[in-house]
């Protein structure tokens, strides 16, 4: 667990751009349990792979012309129960932190694990992320 007072900055490079903090198992189950439309989910993380490349990639794609209709995000290590609520959303694949998931018609369709953060720019994954965009938004 992360003391709050270090994170907030970290927490409003996304919230500040846009994308709604969920804070409770019931906030995430609202967001990505929806039968229609798309979401994008970041678990954002101290990581320093999320500051230099999950946080700006997903800011940069967010851009595109095509883009999710709903823009939502948990913070490993601070929003626990979020979190956690979060990661059942994304089962199969293990607990990532960051992580970014593109959502479906509340089906998971696009999912970049920490192994596809960590060492590429934050360029390379807005292309990844703007690919998924054109496909399902």
């Amino acid at each position: 667990m992360y003391p709050v007072e270090l994170t907030i900055p970290m927490a409003q490079d996304l919230t500040n751009f846009g994308f709604k903090s969920l804070a409770t198992a019931e906030d995430v189950d609202n967001a990505l349990g929806k039968s229609s439309g798309t979401t994008l989910l970041v678990v954002n993380s101290v990581c320093g792979c999320a500051a230099a490349n999950a946080r700006p990639g997903a800011k940069m794609a967010a851009q595109n012309d095509k883009a999710p209709d709903n823009m939502v995000t948990v913070f490993a290590g601070v929003d626990n129960a979020a979190t956690a609520k979060a990661r059942e959303y994304l089962l199969p694949y293990p607990p990532s932190s960051p992580a970014i998931a593109l959502f479906k018609d509340g089906q998971l369709v696009h999912f970049l694990e920490r192994h596809h953060i960590e060492g590429r720019s934050a360029e390379i994954i807005a292309q990844n992320l703007k690919m998924a965009f054109d496909r399902y938004c």
